[in-house]
């Protein structure tokens, strides 16, 4: 089973999402909830479609919920997905449906199978590589992360300690799990064979029923959690929002072809990020209206002069399918001594502009199933002393883009922030004066991030943007 493009053994992966919820207390499965703006599976599946790595996708669902999961699949546009069957009785039970929708395609080869839990939705393309380059060198593959805790064994009555474990020894198992299709497949085959059949996870039935197959690990990260208690649903939530999203880098063919022919909106394009955003996308083909005080008299704290922006967008740009809002001011000082003048054009510019903005431009943006992007600051994830307007009103960007990516997931426009470190801007620059050019992103960078979060099919995302992840350029 090849891979068309490049000659490869067929990399597939395999979601499983045939839990119920229960022990979240929900009457809906938990990979049907949504959590920053999306179901916790359209998550994870866009995980996976956005992998270089992988080349198809199947779903494994609860039964009686699979139209919802095809709806979702045409609405997000996953192009990988190749089938969404009814999940069986145990997790066991399931993955062996997935082994013989494989086997049933007599197709030639190998291929490799990347089986995953549908309600780990913070998993990361580098884990996903992680998987794949083992499996060069190994047949079967799991992923772990060190115990930060002492694990002891209790005896069967659980009242007592039995044996405290060498935890330097000890790792905690995530999935994926990887392994050859023939691999996976000979185990569950021994394993049909046993009555005292048991195992809560693949890696167990090879490691069981072929105990000459070596399993090799592959590191996981703490955020690779699982859904699966009330507070699990909480920590997933937090993590997005405080940017436990990568950038998702394209290079720049990609990116060219996402942008060529498509209309662009930049407010607070005079300088800046928002003036290499305007420059970027016009060279990768796109045509781009470029607004802010300085060019073009636009005041985004103002509503009404948002409104004229939008109709001369309609005017020059006809349809609109990105709008981008860079536009912000840093006030600094205690907010004790900050006039009431002072109060207001903070929060106008930073939090109020975000939302005329949006009310402005969401019929067009549903109209062409578009995107929009705000942009926030580390700053929003704790107060500080000095930054209380700023920090505040950025704050409450994080949770307006995730609010909209839900309210606005039905009309597939996708809604996301960008969350910059440190970048040489005229802004940064009038508030903190000269600093160090290599301890400063560059504004092109920002910018290269941002297109690539524009194009992508990311929607209630925090992307960080940190000096060491710097995007690739367009030239």
């Amino acid at each position: 089973m090849l891979s068309e493009d490049d000659g490869r053994e067929r990399r597939i992966a395999v979601i499983l999402a045939g839990g119920t919820g229960s022990r979240v207390g929900l009457e809906t499965p938990k990979q049907l909830v949504r959590v920053a703006g999306r179901t916790i599976l359209e998550h994870t599946v866009s995980v996976f479609e956005q992998s270089a790595e992988i080349d198809e996708i199947m779903i494994l669902m609860a039964p009686g919920y699979l139209d919802a999961v095809r709806a979702m699949v045409r609405s997000a546009g996953f192009g990988k997905v190749s089938a969404i069957l009814e999940g069986r009785g145990t997790r066991n039970d399931t993955t062996r449906a997935a082994l013989d929708q494989v086997a049933a395609r007599a197709a030639p080869g190998d291929p490799l199978l990347v089986i995953h839990d549908a309600v780990r939705p913070l998993l990361t393309e580098e884990i996903i590589a992680a998987n794949i380059k083992a499996l060069e060198s190994f047949d079967a593959v799991d992923t772990v992360i060190e115990s930060a805790d002492t694990i002891i064994r209790v005896t069967p009555g659980g009242d007592t300690i039995d044996d405290v474990l060498e935890r330097a020894l000890l790792r905690r198992g995530q999935t994926p799990q990887s392994f050859r299709f023939s691999v996976l497949r000979r185990a569950y085959d021994l394993a049909a064979e046993d009555s005292d059949f048991v195992a809560t996870d693949d890696c167990t039935v090879v490691l069981r029923y072929l105990p000459d197959v070596r399993i090799a690990v592959v590191p996981g990260h703490e955020t690779n959690l699982k859904v699966t208690y009330p507070i699990d649903m909480y920590l997933a939530d937090r993590l997005f929002q405080l940017g436990a999203t990568t950038a998702p880098h394209a290079a720049a063919e990609e990116l060219r072809a996402g942008l060529e022919g498509r209309t662009v909106v930049v407010f607070g394009g005079g300088y800046g990020i928002g003036r290499s955003i305007a420059d970027l996308a016009t060279e990768a083909g796109a045509r781009v209206l470029t607004l802010s005080r300085s060019l073009t008299g636009t005041h985004v704290e103002q509503r009404a002069s948002v409104r004229e922006a939008a109709d001369r967008a309609r005017r020059e740009l006809g349809t609109i399918d990105m709008v981008v809002n860079t536009a912000g001011v840093l006030p600094r000082g205690e907010l004790v001594h900050a006039s009431e003048e002072d109060v207001f054009h903070a929060t106008e510019v930073n939090y109020l502009a975000p939302v005329w903005i949006a009310q402005e431009f969401q019929a067009d943006l549903a109209e062409t199933r578009g995107s929009l992007l705000l942009f926030t600051s580390s700053s929003y994830t704790r107060g500080r002393a000095g930054y209380a307007l700023y920090s505040s009103a950025k704050a409450a960007v994080v949770n307006l883009t995730q609010a909209l990516a839900d309210e606005w997931a039905e009309a597939g426009i996708r809604v996301n922030c960008v969350n910059p470190e440190r970048t040489a801007t005229p802004m940064r620059s009038r508030a903190f004066g000269d600093e160090p050019p290599e301890s400063l992103l560059s504004p092109t960078s920002v910018a290269t991030t941002a297109l690539e979060v524009l194009v992508s099919r990311l929607t209630g995302h925090v992307i960080d943007v940190r000096s060491h992840e710097r995007g690739a350029t367009l030239g």
